[in-house]
């Protein structure tokens, strides 16, 4: 299977595992200086717009999809914390949302928006620190990028109105 990999895909894995020599100049350099960016944070971070790793352009994408860095660097753990509390938050209440639902479509829908929720937050972040490997998944509502921001936006927005609507459903 690794062998029909295009070339490209099986350097993220090999960067993802620490196989063998780890060019940083290529493919590596992403995770590589998002992850300084995020250590050079520390606790409480560097203060708003004061972060070297990303003011510099250090790290390539940082708007897009390494936006996570760009947080961890300028708020610090603490900031960071804050952001994954409440993206926690969000997701618990849609959960919540979603089991007094009376309708079966709508049960199932709040289910899949905190579903894409989730797996976004995860994949994100998780690929920013090295954890997961990289495959440009925008973090929601923080990502530059209309088109992902109106994606959560209209999925939650359908949500909330199918909420608002519940008790004329099934009467």
């Amino acid at each position: 299977m690794y062998s029909k990999l295009q070339p490209h895909q099986r350097g993220r894995i090999d960067v993802l595992l620490g196989r063998g020599e780890i060019n940083l100049k290529k493919e590596g350099y992403n995770v590589h200086q998002s992850k300084i960016a995020i250590g050079s944070g520390g606790l409480f971070g560097k203060g708003y717009l004061k972060g070297t790793q990303t003011k510099y352009n250090f790290v390539p994408e940082q708007d897009t999809d390494f936006i996570f860095c760009t947080v961890g660097e300028e708020w610090g753990f603490v900031g960071s914390s804050v952001v994954l509390i409440l993206f926690a938050v969000l997701i618990i209440r849609i959960i919540i949302l979603a089991e007094r639902q009376r309708s079966e479509f709508s049960r199932i829908y709040g289910y899949g928006v905190a579903s894409i929720l989730f797996f976004h937050l995860t994949i994100n972040v998780g690929m920013t620190m090295g954890i997961l490997p990289v495959i440009g998944i925008p973090l929601p509502f923080f990502s530059y990028g209309g088109s992902s921001l109106w994606e959560f936006t209209i999925l939650l927005f359908i949500f909330l109105k199918l909420d608002a609507h519940r008790l004329y459903i099934l009467r």
